[in-house]
């Protein structure tokens, strides 16, 4: 769908849509005052952020009114996809949205939610029928654009992430992960470095090589680096890209395992911010790190029992061998240390079922080293809409990962199953490095309709990574 700006309504508008406040009159003509209050008034709309009301003009332009609530931006981009959700398959070919009364945030806070709320994926339905398909093809708003370019930038991003994971497995694995994020990003100005698995062998990468072995796809490192902030501090965001995850040996059960597609979920979320970040010309540095593997039940597959040693030389005791992100993760980090020295490191992971216990499909989970960063983090989550809650560390959880033959194992008990994973990862993170760990399971794909996504992937990550950098490492 394409959006255009406009700074004067265009008289030809068929569809036109307003922001109505909570409580507050539409701003129509009076000769249309009584009509539109009263289609308003029989449709029980009172203005709440992303209701939508029906409403004719005199003059025979339909008339959506778009609930903003208190009219703050979120409000608007709440809005800007309730319009899109009205109106996508409605038939309408376009529309326009007249925002003049509001500032340039919700302005483009509006668009992106316009814009997020568009994207579908359709590639694979060939018998599609004709009332089910996409028909809003152009969205005019009228409004100060100015703020418009870096939620454009957010949005192309947030695009990228759902597209990574919605592909089904035998499309998206990691070799051709690598050429489609390489591909999305080409001529941004980004510094990329792939590892295959040879490279990850020779430096010792035996965490993420276990995971990897029972597949017979190549797992690979993605890294993208951004230069935009000059002698700032570099931050690294790392994320798990397991682009099919069967439980390896640990097989999980049969129902529902087609929805392991999704757990490329962190490293999609790297990948969409890093796109987002580069098109936007952050004033940043700041290199995302994909570890990308599949993780399969194979003859050649790492059992329950094994011993494997990581890129930091930690030796891990496997009990589990669903229990693999931590395992990808772990290197990638030592990696992303070893060879560029972050003074930051993020990481994201769809990594416990015990987060969607805890938190269910509201927030992520955010544990961290450092009050400031994990503050940090939680206001970035707040503003975006991409929401944190903060869970606790401590010695006597990190004592539960504990191995009798090695220097930890990769799962502990049952209880407190998502924190003793954050415990397994800080064990990798250097000395006077700033960590937070985000679980992301419950977020990156959704059963039904949101604010800004249709059922499916929801590209959670992209903007709370967006906006904590454009919030604490730009200068």
């Amino acid at each position: 769908m394409k959006i255009d700006f406009a700074t004067a309504r265009p008289a030809d508008a068929a569809i036109l849509a307003l922001p109505v406040r909570k409580g507050a009159a539409p701003a129509v003509a009076e000769g249309d005052r009584t009509l539109v209050e009263a289609a308003a008034k029989g449709q029980r709309f009172e203005g709440e952020a992303g209701s939508v009301a029906d409403a004719f003009l005199s003059d025979g332009t339909r008339l959506l009114l778009l609930g903003v609530g208190t009219g703050d931006d979120a409000a608007h981009e709440r809005a800007g996809g309730a319009l899109v959700a009205k109106l996508l398959t409605s038939g309408a070919t376009s529309a326009v949205a007249d925002l003049g009364g509001a500032d340039a945030a919700a302005v483009a806070r509006f668009a992106a939610g316009a814009t997020q709320r568009a994207w579908r994926f359709d590639e694979y339905r060939t018998k599609l029928p004709e009332k089910q398909k996409p028909t809003l093809t152009s969205l005019t708003i009228v409004g100060d654009d100015s703020g418009w370019a870096a939620k454009d930038a957010l949005s192309q991003g947030l695009a990228l992430a759902r597209l990574l994971a919605t592909l089904p497995p035998n499309i998206l694995y990691p070799e051709s992960f690598v050429e489609r994020v390489t591909a999305a990003v080409d001529g941004l100005g980004l510094e990329v470095a792939v590892l295959d698995e040879a490279a990850m062998r020779n430096l010792g990468m035996g965490a993420l090589l276990g995971v990897s072995q029972g597949s017979r796809r190549e797992g690979r490192l993605l890294a993208l680096k951004w230069n935009g902030g000059g002698d700032a501090p570099l931050t690294a965001l790392v994320g798990k890209g397991v682009t099919f995850d069967t439980g390896g040996i640990s097989i999980k059960p049969a129902a529902g395992m087609e929805d392991m597609k999704w757990d490329m979920g962190g490293a999609g979320a790297v990948a969409g911010a890093m796109l987002s970040l580069a098109t936007r010309k952050s004033k940043a540095n700041v290199i995302g790190v994909m570890g990308l593997v599949e993780n399969m039940p194979d003859g050649n597959a790492q059992r329950p029992g094994d011993v494997v040693t990581s890129m930091s030389g930690q030796t891990v005791e496997v009990i589990n061998t669903d229990a693999e992100g931590r395992l990808v993760l772990c290197d990638a980090i030592t990696w992303v240390q070893q060879t560029h020295k972050p003074a930051t490191i993020v990481d994201l992971a769809t990594l416990t079922g015990a987060m969607i216990v805890s938190l269910g499909n509201e927030y992520g989970g955010l544990f961290s080293n450092d009050d400031g960063l994990a503050e940090q983090l939680l206001a970035a989550g707040k503003a975006s809409g991409d929401q944190l809650w903060r869970f606790p560390l401590s010695e006597a959880y990190d004592k539960l990962i504990d191995s009798a033959i090695a220097d930890m194992k990769n799962v502990g008990p049952r209880g407190a199953g998502s924190i003793t994973a954050a415990q397994f990862i800080q064990r990798f993170v250097d000395e006077n490095v700033k960590w937070a760990h985000l679980d992301i399971a419950g977020m990156v794909w959704a059963d039904k309709d949101g604010p800004t996504w249709a059922k499916g992937a929801t590209g959670y990550g992209v903007r709370v990574l967006d906006r904590f950098v454009a919030d604490h490492c730009e200068g």
